[in-house]
């Protein structure tokens, strides 16, 4: 089932995630996803479900793979729930919806969940609601939630405005101030970096089970598309040697898809996870670097007190060993960040700015990696506030009404653009191939 709103700020994550910790307190397994390239919600998801929280975006692997990643995520699980973007019928800027959450629920054939944020609505909320539920009829409204109610009065109305419609509602979530999360720069603080992160989806899971109708959310479900699974082990040719391929996580580097290292695994990597703020030196036998987006600008201070692991990167990158950064691990390799020391692998400083850079791109690589050949085209998704000067390096990409972005240097292949590697099998197995090799 999705769980989608009217609009962004509705209440989508705290009622998806409360759903996914509720019933899994149940004894049903859970299945959790998020629509679009966002990486802060299926953090949430995973500690709700206790599986990896995974995404669904039509933009970034084409519609194509949808179906197929929903049911390789959803195996082994009894209810898989979706949680949407923005506003349902929400997508990618100047497309008929491509990418939004109307297009997933009506690819997967699930029904629709909507929470409605009733602050300062009556009877107004039927027309809402008709409008919303006759705009595309390959959409399934099946139900409502609704949030932010003030009182019993104000959710007797409300009721009686969703029973106009013939809508049923499954659920009515008093104003509660604690079941907000902290937001930052560029949203919610993740997972994580939360230390309190399980006791606030605890608080999600507590409100859902007292407040929404469980039995009705589980009948409401629909019945999986039943197509093939994707599989990693499909999508690439293994490569023979076993490279380590490290791979950065803990709270600084959180924006990766769990999708990448089970490519990793598949292409023939030792996959090795650590954390950049606590382990001084990469694990033995490092061969390749995957440095993931996340907040390394909220970290900087730790991240630059170990030196001793900076070095080691900035030694790697040196040997010509392919490093591939995004974002995050992009500021990780400048020679700064807001004037805080890093690996120095890139003659550049990386500054936070003010100002929000947001949205796909269509990208083309200007020039071979060990990632791409010259020529080769993604969908790719940037989210910062922050920028690298001078250029450092050959520019990696190239998009329509930009600049060049990104920086090619050797085995370095580093940039701001997101990408999601399961539209980019082959990417990932020319890296682990370069790993064997020694770098390009």
């Amino acid at each position: 089932m999705v769980v989608a709103a009217p609009a962004s700020g509705a209440g989508k994550t705290t009622v998806a995630t409360g759903l996914m910790a509720a019933l899994r307190r149940r004894g049903t397994t859970v299945a959790g996803f998020k629509v679009g390239p966002d990486y802060i919600d299926p953090g949430y998801h995973a500690l709700a479900t206790g599986r990896p929280g995974r995404n669904l975006d039509p933009v970034l692997v084409g519609q194509r793979r949808v179906v197929p990643l929903a049911a390789y995520g959803a195996a082994g699980a009894q209810l898989a729930v979706v949680e949407g973007v923005m506003g349902l019928f929400d997508g990618r800027t100047g497309t008929a919806g491509h990418g939004s959450t109307a297009q997933v629920a009506a690819l997967l054939g699930a029904p629709v969940l909507l929470v409605v944020d009733v602050r300062g609505q009556g009877r107004s909320l039927a027309a809402l609601l008709h409008g919303f539920r006759s705009f595309d009829a390959d959409v399934r409204i099946a139900g409502v939630v609704l949030n932010r109610v003030g009182s019993a009065r104000h959710e007797q109305i409300c009721r009686q405005a969703c029973a106009e419609v013939g809508l049923p509602v499954l659920g009515a979530l008093r104003w509660d101030d604690a079941l907000a999360v902290p937001s930052r720069h560029l949203g919610l603080v993740t997972a994580a970096e939360h230390a309190t992160a399980a006791g606030v989806v605890a608080r999600w899971a507590d409100a859902v089970t007292a407040q929404v109708d469980l039995d009705a959310v589980v009948a409401l479900a629909g019945a999986s598309p039943g197509e093939p699974q994707w599989a990693p082990e499909t999508e690439l040719t293994r490569v023979p040697g076993a490279p380590v391929v490290a791979v950065a996580g803990g709270p600084a580097f959180t924006f990766g898809y769990p999708e990448h290292a089970e490519l990793l695994a598949a292409a023939g990597a030792a996959v090795a996870v650590f954390d950049p703020l606590r382990e001084e030196s990469l694990p033995a036998g490092t061969a390749g670097l995957v440095l993931p987006g996340g907040f390394p600008e909220c970290h900087a201070e730790a991240l630059s007190a170990n030196a001793a692991l900076r070095a080691e990167v900035a030694a790697l990158a040196r040997r010509g060993a392919p490093v591939h950064a995004e974002c995050g691990g992009l500021l990780y390799l400048c020679r700064s960040v807001d004037g805080a020391p890093m690996c120095g692998v890139l003659d550049a400083e990386a500054t936070m700015t003010g100002h929000l850079v947001l949205g796909y791109r269509d990208a083309v690589a200007l020039r071979g990696s060990v990632l791409h050949h010259p020529g080769e085209r993604v969908h790719g998704h940037e989210f910062h506030r922050s920028t690298v000067t001078p250029r450092a390096g050959e520019p990696a990409w190239a998009w329509t009404d930009a600049q060049p972005e990104g920086f090619v240097q050797g085995g370095v292949h580093a940039s701001f653009l997101h990408t999601h590697p399961v539209a980019h099998p082959t990417a990932v197995a020319r890296f682990v191939a370069s790993c064997v090799k020694g770098g390009s």
